[in-house]
Protein backbone atom coordinates (compact mmCIF):
# COMPACT_ATOMS: atom_id res chain seq x y z
CA UNK A 1 0.00 0.00 0.00
CA UNK A 2 2.74 2.11 0.90
CA UNK A 3 4.41 1.81 -2.31
CA UNK A 4 1.44 1.94 -4.19
CA UNK A 5 0.70 5.33 -2.64
CA UNK A 6 4.54 6.19 -3.24
CA UNK A 7 3.93 5.83 -6.90
CA UNK A 8 1.16 7.45 -7.20
CA UNK A 9 2.66 10.56 -5.54
CA UNK A 10 5.34 10.46 -8.22
CA UNK A 11 3.30 9.82 -10.90
CA UNK A 12 1.01 12.64 -10.32
CA UNK A 13 3.30 15.51 -11.62
CA UNK A 14 3.63 13.39 -15.03
CA UNK A 15 -0.35 12.92 -15.38
CA UNK A 16 -1.20 16.20 -14.69
CA UNK A 17 1.37 17.42 -17.14
CA UNK A 18 -0.56 14.94 -19.83
CA UNK A 19 -3.94 16.72 -18.45
CA UNK A 20 -2.70 20.26 -19.27
CA UNK A 21 -1.04 18.89 -22.65
CA UNK A 22 -4.26 17.26 -23.53
CA UNK A 23 -6.23 20.24 -22.54
CA UNK A 24 -3.90 22.66 -24.11
CA UNK A 25 -3.99 20.65 -27.55
CA UNK A 26 -7.49 20.31 -27.52
CA UNK A 27 -8.04 24.37 -27.67
CA UNK A 28 -5.30 24.74 -29.88
CA UNK A 29 -7.63 22.34 -32.27
CA UNK A 30 -10.33 24.56 -31.57
CA UNK A 31 -8.44 27.23 -32.20
CA UNK A 32 -6.88 26.50 -35.74
CA UNK A 33 -10.28 24.88 -36.97
CA UNK A 34 -12.24 28.14 -36.23
CA UNK A 35 -9.45 30.06 -37.84
CA UNK A 36 -10.82 33.89 -38.10
CA UNK A 37 -14.48 32.80 -37.81
CA UNK A 38 -16.68 34.92 -34.87
CA UNK A 39 -17.18 32.66 -32.21
CA UNK A 40 -15.76 31.88 -28.42
CA UNK A 41 -12.41 32.49 -27.98
CA UNK A 42 -12.05 29.66 -25.52
CA UNK A 43 -14.31 26.61 -25.12
CA UNK A 44 -14.81 24.21 -21.73
CA UNK A 45 -12.86 21.32 -21.79
CA UNK A 46 -13.81 18.08 -23.28
CA UNK A 47 -17.71 18.73 -23.44
CA UNK A 48 -17.37 22.24 -24.49
CA UNK A 49 -20.76 24.36 -24.33
CA UNK A 50 -23.02 21.27 -24.42
CA UNK A 51 -24.17 22.25 -20.94
CA UNK A 52 -25.31 25.69 -22.27
CA UNK A 53 -27.07 23.81 -25.16
CA UNK A 54 -28.76 21.35 -23.04
CA UNK A 55 -29.98 23.99 -20.83
CA UNK A 56 -31.19 26.34 -23.19
CA UNK A 57 -31.17 25.74 -26.39
CA UNK A 58 -33.07 28.53 -27.62
CA UNK A 59 -30.47 30.79 -26.04
CA UNK A 60 -27.77 28.54 -27.26
CA UNK A 61 -28.71 28.84 -31.33
CA UNK A 62 -29.87 32.34 -31.14
CA UNK A 63 -26.15 33.32 -30.16
CA UNK A 64 -24.75 31.47 -32.64
CA UNK A 65 -27.26 32.81 -35.60
CA UNK A 66 -26.30 36.18 -33.88
CA UNK A 67 -22.92 35.55 -34.36
CA UNK A 68 -22.69 34.57 -37.79
CA UNK A 69 -24.09 37.94 -38.67
CA UNK A 70 -25.18 38.44 -42.18
CA UNK A 71 -21.02 38.04 -43.04
CA UNK A 72 -19.77 35.76 -43.44
CA UNK A 73 -22.81 34.04 -42.29
CA UNK A 74 -21.03 31.20 -40.14
CA UNK A 75 -20.09 30.51 -37.23
CA UNK A 76 -17.78 28.04 -34.78
CA UNK A 77 -18.65 26.37 -31.64
CA UNK A 78 -17.35 23.38 -29.98
CA UNK A 79 -19.64 20.41 -28.47
CA UNK A 80 -18.35 16.95 -26.64
CA UNK A 81 -15.35 16.79 -28.32
CA UNK A 82 -16.64 18.45 -31.93
CA UNK A 83 -15.97 21.23 -33.47
CA UNK A 84 -19.06 22.49 -34.52
CA UNK A 85 -20.05 24.90 -37.39
CA UNK A 86 -23.47 27.20 -37.75
CA UNK A 87 -24.83 28.15 -41.10
CA UNK A 88 -26.75 31.17 -41.43
CA UNK A 89 -26.66 31.95 -45.18
CA UNK A 90 -28.73 30.61 -47.61
CA UNK A 91 -26.42 30.02 -50.39
CA UNK A 92 -23.96 28.05 -47.91
CA UNK A 93 -26.72 26.22 -46.38
CA UNK A 94 -27.43 25.12 -50.54
CA UNK A 95 -23.54 24.04 -50.88
CA UNK A 96 -24.30 21.52 -47.94
CA UNK A 97 -27.50 20.26 -48.58
CA UNK A 98 -26.62 19.23 -52.93
CA UNK A 99 -22.89 17.97 -51.73
CA UNK A 100 -24.18 14.90 -49.71
CA UNK A 101 -22.00 12.24 -50.71
CA UNK A 102 -19.13 9.80 -49.54
CA UNK A 103 -16.35 12.22 -49.51
CA UNK A 104 -18.26 15.90 -48.70
CA UNK A 105 -21.09 16.05 -46.03
CA UNK A 106 -23.38 13.34 -45.12
CA UNK A 107 -26.57 14.19 -43.34
CA UNK A 108 -27.01 12.93 -39.66
CA UNK A 109 -30.40 14.28 -38.64
CA UNK A 110 -29.13 14.79 -34.76
CA UNK A 111 -25.18 15.69 -33.27
CA UNK A 112 -25.08 12.31 -32.50
CA UNK A 113 -27.75 10.72 -34.59
CA UNK A 114 -25.79 7.17 -35.59
CA UNK A 115 -25.68 6.09 -32.64
CA UNK A 116 -28.99 7.16 -31.53
CA UNK A 117 -30.80 6.27 -34.09
CA UNK A 118 -29.30 2.76 -35.29
CA UNK A 119 -27.95 1.70 -38.73
CA UNK A 120 -30.44 1.12 -41.17
CA UNK A 121 -31.62 4.62 -41.83
CA UNK A 122 -32.58 6.04 -45.23
CA UNK A 123 -31.01 9.48 -43.91
CA UNK A 124 -27.36 7.97 -43.82
CA UNK A 125 -27.07 6.54 -47.22
CA UNK A 126 -25.68 7.96 -50.63
CA UNK A 127 -26.01 7.42 -54.51
CA UNK A 128 -27.85 4.33 -56.07
CA UNK A 129 -28.62 2.81 -52.37
CA UNK A 130 -30.46 6.04 -51.54
CA UNK A 131 -31.75 6.15 -54.85
CA UNK A 132 -33.01 2.62 -55.12
CA UNK A 133 -34.68 3.00 -51.88
CA UNK A 134 -36.49 6.34 -52.69
CA UNK A 135 -37.75 4.51 -55.43
CA UNK A 136 -39.64 1.69 -53.21
CA UNK A 137 -40.91 4.70 -51.54
CA UNK A 138 -42.77 6.65 -54.56
CA UNK A 139 -46.03 3.94 -54.78
CA UNK A 140 -45.81 5.56 -50.92
CA UNK A 141 -47.49 9.04 -51.87
CA UNK A 142 -49.45 8.59 -55.10
CA UNK A 143 -52.63 10.37 -55.18
CA UNK A 144 -54.14 7.18 -54.75
CA UNK A 145 -52.09 6.56 -51.78
CA UNK A 146 -52.49 10.21 -50.61
CA UNK A 147 -56.38 9.56 -50.62
CA UNK A 148 -56.08 6.62 -48.49
CA UNK A 149 -54.01 8.88 -45.82
CA UNK A 150 -56.23 11.58 -45.63
CA UNK A 151 -59.37 9.52 -44.61
CA UNK A 152 -57.33 7.94 -41.78
CA UNK A 153 -55.87 11.25 -41.11
CA UNK A 154 -59.12 13.36 -40.67
CA UNK A 155 -60.86 10.34 -37.94
CA UNK A 156 -58.21 10.41 -36.01
CA UNK A 157 -58.47 14.40 -35.99
CA UNK A 158 -62.23 14.40 -35.54
CA UNK A 159 -61.42 12.18 -32.76
CA UNK A 160 -59.21 14.27 -31.14
CA UNK A 161 -60.65 17.22 -31.26
CA UNK A 162 -63.91 16.04 -29.88
CA UNK A 163 -62.30 14.74 -27.14
CA UNK A 164 -60.38 17.50 -26.48
CA UNK A 165 -63.30 19.91 -25.88
CA UNK A 166 -65.21 17.80 -23.82
CA UNK A 167 -62.55 17.17 -21.33
CA UNK A 168 -61.48 20.36 -21.09
CA UNK A 169 -63.13 22.74 -18.51
CA UNK A 170 -60.87 25.67 -18.36
CA UNK A 171 -57.64 26.32 -20.35
CA UNK A 172 -55.74 23.85 -21.66
CA UNK A 173 -52.07 23.37 -22.78
CA UNK A 174 -52.23 21.66 -26.46
CA UNK A 175 -48.50 20.57 -26.64
CA UNK A 176 -48.97 16.80 -25.00
CA UNK A 177 -52.69 16.67 -26.72
CA UNK A 178 -50.69 17.39 -30.71
CA UNK A 179 -48.40 14.99 -29.66
CA UNK A 180 -50.38 11.93 -29.12
CA UNK A 181 -52.94 13.05 -31.87
CA UNK A 182 -50.06 13.10 -34.26
CA UNK A 183 -48.64 9.72 -32.80
CA UNK A 184 -51.73 7.88 -33.14
CA UNK A 185 -52.21 9.57 -36.70
CA UNK A 186 -48.90 7.70 -37.50
CA UNK A 187 -49.27 4.68 -35.98
CA UNK A 188 -52.63 4.40 -37.86
CA UNK A 189 -51.61 5.80 -41.46
CA UNK A 190 -48.03 4.17 -41.36
CA UNK A 191 -48.70 0.34 -40.08
CA UNK A 192 -52.25 0.88 -38.81
CA UNK A 193 -53.75 -2.80 -38.47
CA UNK A 194 -50.54 -4.35 -37.50
CA UNK A 195 -50.49 -2.89 -34.35
CA UNK A 196 -52.77 -3.85 -31.67
CA UNK A 197 -53.51 -1.63 -28.17
CA UNK A 198 -50.37 -3.36 -26.58
CA UNK A 199 -48.10 -2.35 -29.05
CA UNK A 200 -49.52 0.74 -29.31
CA UNK A 201 -48.84 1.56 -25.52
CA UNK A 202 -45.54 0.24 -25.67
CA UNK A 203 -44.62 2.57 -28.69
CA UNK A 204 -45.69 5.34 -26.65
CA UNK A 205 -43.63 4.56 -23.99
CA UNK A 206 -40.77 3.99 -26.18
CA UNK A 207 -41.60 7.20 -28.28
CA UNK A 208 -41.24 9.65 -25.15
CA UNK A 209 -38.11 7.76 -23.95
CA UNK A 210 -36.59 9.08 -27.04
CA UNK A 211 -37.34 12.51 -27.36
CA UNK A 212 -36.43 12.76 -23.79
CA UNK A 213 -32.93 11.17 -24.80
CA UNK A 214 -32.74 13.53 -28.26
CA UNK A 215 -32.20 16.66 -26.12
CA UNK A 216 -30.08 14.88 -23.65
CA UNK A 217 -25.99 14.56 -23.18
CA UNK A 218 -25.14 11.74 -25.15
CA UNK A 219 -24.27 9.45 -22.19
CA UNK A 220 -24.71 5.89 -23.64
CA UNK A 221 -25.26 4.45 -20.07
CA UNK A 222 -28.14 2.95 -18.22
CA UNK A 223 -30.30 5.27 -16.57
CA UNK A 224 -29.00 8.12 -18.37
CA UNK A 225 -31.75 9.60 -20.79
CA UNK A 226 -29.52 9.43 -23.71
CA UNK A 227 -28.50 5.97 -23.52
CA UNK A 228 -32.36 4.78 -22.23
CA UNK A 229 -33.67 6.65 -25.93
CA UNK A 230 -30.88 4.63 -27.94
CA UNK A 231 -32.42 1.37 -26.26
CA UNK A 232 -35.83 3.06 -27.21
CA UNK A 233 -35.29 3.25 -30.33
CA UNK A 234 -34.07 -0.34 -30.89
CA UNK A 235 -37.20 -1.58 -29.57
CA UNK A 236 -39.56 0.90 -31.84
CA UNK A 237 -37.19 -0.60 -34.81
CA UNK A 238 -37.74 -4.36 -33.95
CA UNK A 239 -41.69 -3.05 -33.86
CA UNK A 240 -42.09 -1.53 -36.98
CA UNK A 241 -39.88 -4.56 -38.69
CA UNK A 242 -42.61 -6.91 -37.38
CA UNK A 243 -45.23 -4.54 -39.05
CA UNK A 244 -43.13 -4.98 -42.20
CA UNK A 245 -43.57 -8.45 -42.18
CA UNK A 246 -47.10 -8.77 -41.57
CA UNK A 247 -47.69 -6.35 -44.36
CA UNK A 248 -45.51 -8.50 -46.84
CA UNK A 249 -47.17 -11.49 -45.93
CA UNK A 250 -50.42 -9.87 -45.97
CA UNK A 251 -49.64 -7.94 -49.63
CA UNK A 252 -48.10 -11.19 -50.77
CA UNK A 253 -51.43 -13.11 -50.63
CA UNK A 254 -53.67 -10.20 -51.97
CA UNK A 255 -54.34 -10.99 -55.19
CA UNK A 256 -55.77 -14.25 -54.20
CA UNK A 257 -57.79 -12.35 -51.74
CA UNK A 258 -58.67 -9.32 -52.94
CA UNK A 259 -57.34 -7.02 -50.50
CA UNK A 260 -56.45 -3.41 -50.79
CA UNK A 261 -53.39 -1.45 -48.93
CA UNK A 262 -54.86 0.25 -45.98
CA UNK A 263 -51.68 1.97 -44.83
CA UNK A 264 -48.52 2.92 -45.76
CA UNK A 265 -46.72 -0.17 -45.28
CA UNK A 266 -49.11 -1.97 -47.60
CA UNK A 267 -48.61 0.59 -50.33
CA UNK A 268 -44.48 -0.38 -49.76
CA UNK A 269 -45.03 -3.70 -49.44
CA UNK A 270 -47.00 -4.05 -52.10
CA UNK A 271 -44.53 -2.53 -54.79
CA UNK A 272 -41.56 -5.35 -52.95
CA UNK A 273 -44.11 -8.05 -53.75
CA UNK A 274 -44.85 -7.12 -57.15
CA UNK A 275 -40.80 -6.43 -57.97
CA UNK A 276 -40.89 -10.12 -57.92
CA UNK A 277 -37.85 -12.56 -56.96
CA UNK A 278 -35.36 -11.24 -55.60
CA UNK A 279 -36.55 -8.47 -53.98
CA UNK A 280 -35.11 -5.01 -54.52
CA UNK A 281 -32.05 -4.09 -51.97
CA UNK A 282 -32.85 -3.03 -48.39
CA UNK A 283 -35.93 -4.15 -48.18
CA UNK A 284 -35.23 -6.75 -45.63
CA UNK A 285 -37.84 -6.29 -42.66
CA UNK A 286 -35.26 -4.99 -40.06
CA UNK A 287 -33.88 -1.83 -42.84
CA UNK A 288 -37.85 -1.13 -43.02
CA UNK A 289 -38.39 -1.11 -39.87
CA UNK A 290 -35.10 1.36 -39.53
CA UNK A 291 -36.22 3.75 -42.73
CA UNK A 292 -40.37 3.59 -41.18
CA UNK A 293 -38.38 5.09 -37.67
CA UNK A 294 -37.25 7.58 -39.80
CA UNK A 295 -41.04 8.42 -41.25
CA UNK A 296 -41.72 8.49 -37.65
CA UNK A 297 -39.62 10.80 -36.58
CA UNK A 298 -40.33 13.29 -39.21
CA UNK A 299 -43.61 13.47 -38.90
CA UNK A 300 -44.55 13.14 -35.37
CA UNK A 301 -41.93 15.93 -33.93
CA UNK A 302 -42.44 18.26 -36.67
CA UNK A 303 -46.19 17.69 -37.84
CA UNK A 304 -46.57 18.48 -33.52
CA UNK A 305 -44.62 21.50 -33.95
CA UNK A 306 -46.79 23.17 -37.04
CA UNK A 307 -50.09 21.84 -35.62
CA UNK A 308 -49.59 24.28 -32.49
CA UNK A 309 -47.79 27.26 -34.67
CA UNK A 310 -51.14 27.03 -36.99
CA UNK A 311 -53.29 27.32 -33.48
CA UNK A 312 -50.98 29.81 -32.47
CA UNK A 313 -50.81 32.04 -35.21
CA UNK A 314 -54.84 31.62 -36.32
CA UNK A 315 -55.26 32.95 -32.63
CA UNK A 316 -53.43 36.04 -33.10
CA UNK A 317 -54.09 36.60 -36.69
CA UNK A 318 -58.25 37.14 -36.92
CA UNK A 319 -58.55 37.94 -40.51
CA UNK A 320 -56.21 35.10 -41.53
CA UNK A 321 -58.65 32.41 -39.40
CA UNK A 322 -61.76 34.45 -40.91
CA UNK A 323 -60.58 33.78 -44.76
CA UNK A 324 -59.78 30.32 -43.61
CA UNK A 325 -63.65 29.83 -42.42
CA UNK A 326 -64.81 30.80 -45.24
CA UNK A 327 -63.61 28.77 -47.40
CA UNK A 328 -63.62 25.61 -45.89
CA UNK A 329 -67.34 26.88 -45.18
CA UNK A 330 -67.87 26.99 -48.91
CA UNK A 331 -66.34 23.92 -49.88
CA UNK A 332 -66.78 20.91 -47.09
CA UNK A 333 -70.09 21.13 -44.63
CA UNK A 334 -69.58 19.63 -41.60
CA UNK A 335 -73.13 18.65 -41.02
CA UNK A 336 -72.69 15.89 -44.50
CA UNK A 337 -71.22 13.87 -42.04
CA UNK A 338 -68.25 12.83 -44.90
CA UNK A 339 -64.92 13.56 -45.09
CA UNK A 340 -63.23 16.29 -46.85
CA UNK A 341 -62.65 14.69 -50.26
CA UNK A 342 -59.04 14.54 -52.41
CA UNK A 343 -60.89 17.11 -54.67
CA UNK A 344 -62.51 19.46 -51.99
CA UNK A 345 -58.70 19.20 -50.71
CA UNK A 346 -57.08 20.63 -53.54
CA UNK A 347 -60.04 23.20 -53.71
CA UNK A 348 -58.63 24.96 -50.30
CA UNK A 349 -56.04 27.28 -51.90
CA UNK A 350 -55.91 29.96 -49.22
CA UNK A 351 -55.91 27.27 -46.55
CA UNK A 352 -52.74 25.47 -48.17
CA UNK A 353 -51.34 28.95 -48.59
CA UNK A 354 -51.70 29.29 -44.52
CA UNK A 355 -50.39 26.13 -44.00
CA UNK A 356 -46.79 26.67 -46.07
CA UNK A 357 -46.71 30.06 -44.39
CA UNK A 358 -46.91 28.19 -40.98
CA UNK A 359 -44.09 25.94 -42.10
CA UNK A 360 -41.86 28.92 -43.25
CA UNK A 361 -42.68 31.29 -40.56
CA UNK A 362 -42.01 28.30 -37.91
CA UNK A 363 -40.01 25.51 -39.76
CA UNK A 364 -40.18 22.97 -37.09
CA UNK A 365 -36.73 21.31 -37.89
CA UNK A 366 -34.81 24.65 -37.41
CA UNK A 367 -31.15 23.12 -38.45
CA UNK A 368 -30.23 19.74 -40.32
CA UNK A 369 -27.01 18.23 -39.27
CA UNK A 370 -24.27 17.20 -41.16
CA UNK A 371 -20.93 15.77 -40.91
CA UNK A 372 -18.23 16.38 -42.75
CA UNK A 373 -16.17 13.72 -44.21
CA UNK A 374 -13.23 15.27 -45.60
CA UNK A 375 -12.42 18.42 -45.78
CA UNK A 376 -14.29 20.99 -47.66
CA UNK A 377 -13.99 24.42 -49.63
CA UNK A 378 -17.26 26.13 -48.41
CA UNK A 379 -15.88 29.31 -48.90
CA UNK A 380 -13.05 31.17 -50.75
CA UNK A 381 -11.20 31.75 -47.36
CA UNK A 382 -12.75 29.19 -45.50
CA UNK A 383 -12.83 24.78 -45.85
CA UNK A 384 -14.49 22.74 -43.32
CA UNK A 385 -12.51 20.15 -41.28
CA UNK A 386 -12.84 16.89 -41.61
CA UNK A 387 -15.56 15.47 -38.80
CA UNK A 388 -16.87 18.91 -38.82
CA UNK A 389 -20.99 18.75 -37.45
CA UNK A 390 -22.18 21.74 -39.62
CA UNK A 391 -25.90 22.79 -38.89
CA UNK A 392 -27.26 24.57 -41.91
CA UNK A 393 -30.31 27.03 -40.23
CA UNK A 394 -33.60 26.39 -42.36
CA UNK A 395 -34.56 28.95 -39.72
CA UNK A 396 -32.20 32.10 -40.73
CA UNK A 397 -33.14 30.98 -44.79
CA UNK A 398 -36.95 31.40 -43.94
CA UNK A 399 -36.17 34.89 -43.07
CA UNK A 400 -34.22 36.09 -45.66
CA UNK A 401 -35.53 36.61 -49.38
CA UNK A 402 -38.92 36.57 -48.95
CA UNK A 403 -40.89 39.82 -48.74
CA UNK A 404 -41.04 41.57 -45.26
CA UNK A 405 -40.06 38.13 -43.97
CA UNK A 406 -40.82 38.91 -40.07
CA UNK A 407 -44.63 39.04 -41.14
CA UNK A 408 -46.81 36.33 -41.45
CA UNK A 409 -48.39 36.43 -44.39
CA UNK A 410 -50.00 33.45 -46.36
CA UNK A 411 -50.81 35.97 -49.57
CA UNK A 412 -47.08 35.59 -50.20
CA UNK A 413 -48.01 31.63 -51.61
CA UNK A 414 -50.96 32.99 -53.54
CA UNK A 415 -50.86 32.47 -57.46
CA UNK A 416 -50.65 35.94 -57.96
CA UNK A 417 -47.61 36.76 -55.81
CA UNK A 418 -46.28 33.37 -55.95
CA UNK A 419 -43.53 34.18 -53.42
CA UNK A 420 -42.57 30.28 -53.05
CA UNK A 421 -41.42 30.11 -56.53
CA UNK A 422 -39.34 33.93 -56.72
CA UNK A 423 -37.78 32.60 -53.26
CA UNK A 424 -37.65 29.02 -53.57
CA UNK A 425 -34.46 28.62 -52.52
CA UNK A 426 -35.00 30.10 -49.12
CA UNK A 427 -37.84 27.75 -48.08
CA UNK A 428 -35.98 25.07 -47.22
CA UNK A 429 -38.80 23.83 -44.38
CA UNK A 430 -38.26 20.56 -46.48
CA UNK A 431 -34.60 20.35 -47.15
CA UNK A 432 -33.31 20.41 -50.50
CA UNK A 433 -31.12 18.54 -52.52
CA UNK A 434 -30.88 13.94 -52.88
CA UNK A 435 -32.48 14.32 -49.33
CA UNK A 436 -35.16 16.55 -49.84
CA UNK A 437 -38.57 15.55 -47.80
CA UNK A 438 -39.98 12.48 -49.67
CA UNK A 439 -43.20 12.94 -47.06
CA UNK A 440 -43.79 16.70 -47.85
CA UNK A 441 -47.28 16.42 -49.69
CA UNK A 442 -48.05 14.07 -46.75
CA UNK A 443 -47.27 16.00 -44.08
CA UNK A 444 -48.76 19.77 -45.93
CA UNK A 445 -51.95 17.49 -46.37
CA UNK A 446 -51.80 16.42 -42.61
CA UNK A 447 -51.67 20.05 -42.04
CA UNK A 448 -54.07 21.48 -44.53
CA UNK A 449 -56.63 19.35 -42.94
CA UNK A 450 -55.95 20.33 -39.39
CA UNK A 451 -56.44 23.98 -39.75
CA UNK A 452 -59.49 23.27 -41.87
CA UNK A 453 -61.22 20.91 -39.30
CA UNK A 454 -60.11 22.90 -35.92
CA UNK A 455 -61.42 26.18 -37.49
CA UNK A 456 -64.60 24.98 -38.40
CA UNK A 457 -65.52 22.69 -35.68
CA UNK A 458 -63.96 24.83 -32.70
CA UNK A 459 -63.38 28.17 -31.27
CA UNK A 460 -59.83 28.75 -29.70
CA UNK A 461 -58.38 31.41 -27.51
CA UNK A 462 -55.08 31.94 -26.37
CA UNK A 463 -54.52 32.55 -22.95
CA UNK A 464 -51.67 34.69 -23.60
CA UNK A 465 -48.78 35.15 -20.87
CA UNK A 466 -45.62 36.83 -20.80
CA UNK A 467 -43.30 35.17 -23.04
CA UNK A 468 -45.83 32.62 -24.86
CA UNK A 469 -45.02 32.27 -27.95
CA UNK A 470 -41.34 32.30 -27.34
CA UNK A 471 -39.49 29.35 -28.75
CA UNK A 472 -38.57 26.08 -26.88
CA UNK A 473 -36.89 23.14 -28.66
CA UNK A 474 -38.66 19.69 -27.52
CA UNK A 475 -36.40 18.49 -30.02
CA UNK A 476 -38.86 21.12 -32.43
CA UNK A 477 -39.91 24.05 -32.09
CA UNK A 478 -43.68 25.16 -30.20
CA UNK A 479 -44.24 27.67 -28.52
CA UNK A 480 -43.15 28.68 -25.11
CA UNK A 481 -46.34 28.04 -22.94
CA UNK A 482 -46.61 24.87 -25.00
CA UNK A 483 -49.85 26.80 -26.74
CA UNK A 484 -52.67 26.92 -23.90
CA UNK A 485 -55.97 27.67 -24.96
CA UNK A 486 -59.77 27.38 -24.00
CA UNK A 487 -61.51 25.61 -26.64
CA UNK A 488 -65.52 25.57 -26.95
CA UNK A 489 -67.51 23.82 -29.88
CA UNK A 490 -68.30 26.36 -32.63
CA UNK A 491 -70.36 23.63 -34.31
CA UNK A 492 -73.74 21.83 -32.82
CA UNK A 493 -72.62 18.64 -33.40
CA UNK A 494 -70.12 17.14 -34.74
CA UNK A 495 -69.69 15.04 -37.97
CA UNK A 496 -71.23 11.32 -36.97
CA UNK A 497 -68.19 9.22 -38.44
CA UNK A 498 -68.21 6.58 -35.87
CA UNK A 499 -65.20 8.29 -34.24
CA UNK A 500 -64.43 5.68 -31.20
Amino acid sequence: MILSTSMFTSLTPYILSALLLFLLLEQLSYLIKKRNLPGPLFVPPIIGNAVSLVRDPTSFWHKQSSTAGNSPGLSANYLVGRFILYIRDTDLSHQIFSNVRPDAFHLVGHPFGKKLFGDHNLIYMFGEDHKSVRRQLAPNFTPKALSTYTTLQQLVILRHLRRWEESSSGPISLRNLVRELNLETSQTVFVGPYLDKEARDSFRKDYNLFNLGSMALPVDLPRFAFGEARRAVRRLTETLAVCAGKSKARMSAAGEKEEKPTCLIDFWMQAIVDSGNPPPPHSSDEEIGGFLFDFLFAAQDASTSSLLWAVALLDSHREVLRRVREEVERIWSHDSNALITVEQLAEMKYTRSVAREVVRFRPPATMVPHVAAEDFALTSTYTVPKGTIVFPSVYDSSFQGFNEPDRFDPDRFSETRKEDVVFKRNFLAFGWGPHQCVGQRYALNHLVLFIAMVSSLLDFERVRSDGCDEIVYCPTISPKDGCTVVLSRRVAAYPNLSLN
